[in-house]
This record gives structure tokens, sequence and C-alpha cells, in this order.
């Protein structure tokens, strides 16, 4: 089936766990989740694939063993892609990502190694005003308040270096044109937008090979 959004039952579905968590909800609306919501990502997922990669839908249920909040299902649908890239549909619109959202302690040494490099650096700050300009979000996992341990608190790209990951971001609110092919072009878009990013990443910090 071709990919054609996702219907407004997916919106009233999300919207219906966000208020009643429970195993008793999820139960009575399976139907609707599988329909609605999990065959659009799966057919999304089919259109993207020879491009960006096979994806993986994460699981519905949330792991609650080290967590406070005991609620059991994750109010979102999300996926990742095997070239990189991430989509999330949830009851307050469609988000898109790729990058390294947190890293690990050999990609950071890499990292911060490449941004204050100023060959590699420099390419890093024009990609991140590129993904700016096109209105793209660059977070991170988390940030230090000021420069890491060994980098001067003056360093012209003290905010990377600041960075203990990198993502580029994007998001719309629902609206009718999510139940629409439309949601595909825009995922498509941030995805070919972010790839030079990912490109910087895999060249400069590459998988971590700590054990």
């Amino acid at each position: 089936m071709a990919f054609r959004g996702w219907p407004g039952e997916a919106i009233e579905f999300y919207e219906g766990l966000e208020a009643d968590n429970s195993k008793t909800y999820w139960t009575a609306h399976k139907d609707v989740y599988d329909r609605a919501v999990r065959a659009p990502m799966v057919e999304l997922l089919a259109e993207l694939e020879p491009e960006f990669g096979a994806g993986k839908i994460f699981r519905p249920n949330r792991d609650v063993r080290f967590s406070a909040d005991k609620s059991p299902y994750k109010t979102s649908i999300a996926a990742t892609l095997e070239r990189g890239g991430y989509v999330q549909m949830t009851a307050h619109g469609l988000g898109v990502g790729a990058g390294m959202y947190m890293m690990t302690s050999d990609q950071l040494a890499r990292y911060r190694q490449a941004v204050a490099d100023d060959a590699s650096g420099k390419a890093l700050e024009r990609l991140v005003e590129d993904a700016v300009r096109q209105r793209i979000e660059i977070t991170g996992h988390e940030r230090l308040k000021t420069a890491p341990r060994g980098y001067p608190a003056d360093h012209p790209r003290v905010e990377l270096l600041r960075q203990k990951g990198l993502v580029a971001w994007r998001e719309w609110p629902a609206a009718r044109w999510l139940g629409t092919s439309a949601a595909r072009t825009r995922v498509v878009e941030v995805l070919r937008a972010t790839r030079p990013l990912c490109q910087w990443l895999d060249r400069h910090v590459g998988p971590s090979v700590t054990d």
C-alpha cells in the first residue's frame, strides 16, 4: 500500500492514550493503533528504504524498570533508518531528525578534536548554519555549561564544543497535511538536508569503539 499519511484516528488515538495511559485503553483501541498508527509508518518506511535504508519501528511499550513514571505505553510511534534518520509521530505532530543524540566518551573526544580543528570545525559550522537557514534545529542530549576541560572558554566554536551530542531536528504541528502524502515529502526533505551533517559525523566521529 502507498503511504497516504496518518489519518485523524491516529491523532485521536494518542490524545486518548495521553489521557488514559493504561492497558485497558490500549487493549480497547489496539485495532486503531495497528490500522491507523503502525500501518502508515510501515508504508512510509517501505517508501524510504531505497534511499535511506531499512527502517525499524520502536516497540510501543515503555521500559519502566528505572523510571518513576510507570505509564506502560509510549505516546508516540517512532522509527530509525539504517542509513541515518529518525521519524516520530505523536498527537501533536510529526518530527524528523538525524545525527548522534548521545555520544560515548570516545566519540565525544573525537568530536571535540574535530570541532576544535580549524578545517573540520569550520566545515561543521557551515553545515550547522545551512541547517538553521532551512529551519532545522541543532540540538543534542545534553550540553556543558562551559567549554570542556582542555579547551579554552573563548574558543570561537565553544557552543559546538559544549554539546554532548549533535542532532538536526525539525517538527511540525498536526494539521490536515499529516493525513496526506505531504508528510512523506517533509520527511524526505529533512533527511536529505541533514545528510551532509551526518556525513561529517561519520567521517570525524564514527561509531563507538569502547567495550
